[in-house]
C-alpha cells in the first residue's frame, strides 16, 4: 500500500514532519515546491489514508523516571492473540509495545519502568494473564539509537 499511494513529495512531507512535528506547512510546501495551503492538504490527506498514524513528541524516559527499559519475551500455553490478552496486556501501563511473534516466543513486550523492582511488579502482573507459561527479560544497559522509518529510503529484500 505505502509504495502505491505515497509519491516522492509525499515522503519527503513524511520525513520532515518525523524529524520536526511542529514545522510550519510554509516551510513544508517549500521543500516540495508547493504553496503552504498546497502542502497542508497534502498532509490532511496522507492523514486520512493513514500513512501519518499520529503526531507526537519525544520524551526522555530517564527524565520522567522510566529510566529502566526492558524487552520480555512470552513463552505461552496458548494462542496469545486474542482480544482478551491484548485488554490484559494494555492494562499494564509500563508495557509500551506488544508484538505477537513467530519462533521461540509467543509475545514480544517493550517496557519502561523506574527501577528493577517496579519491572519485577510488571513481570507478576504479566504471568497472572492467562495462558502465560513463563517470560525471558532482556534488560537494556545502553540506547546505541533507535531509527524511524526513513520514507525517503526504497524498500529492499536485502
Amino acid at each position: 500500500m505505502y509504495g502505491r499511494t505515497v509519491d516522492w513529495s509525499d515522503r519527503i512531507l513524511v520525513e520532515a514532519l518525523q524529524r520536526d512535528a511542529t514545522t510550519s506547512y510554509a516551510d513544508l510546501g517549500r521543500l516540495v515546491g508547493l504553496s503552504a495551503g498546497a502542502a497542508h492538504e497534502r498532509v490532511r490527506k496522507l492523514r486520512e489514508r493513514g500513512v501519518i498514524t499520529r503526531t507526537t513528541i519525544e520524551v526522555d524516559p530517564a527524565a520522567v523516571g522510566r529510566g529502566v527499559l526492558a524487552f520480555v519475551t512470552i513463552d505461552a500455553t496458548s494462542w496469545m492473540g486474542g482480544a482478551d490478552t491484548a485488554a490484559a496486556v494494555a492494562a499494564i501501563t509500563a508495557v509500551e509495545e506488544a508484538h505477537i511473534v513467530a519462533g521461540g516466543a509467543s509475545m514480544l513486550l517493550k517496557v519502561r519502568t523506574a527501577t528493577t523492582a517496579a519491572l519485577q511488579e510488571v513481570l507478576r502482573a504479566v504471568f497472572d494473564i492467562p495462558g502465560v507459561r513463563g517470560t525471558n527479560s532482556i534488560v537494556v544497559l545502553q540506547t546505541l539509537f533507535e531509527r524511524p522509518v526513513d520514507p525517503t529510503e526504497e524498500p529492499s529484500d536485502a
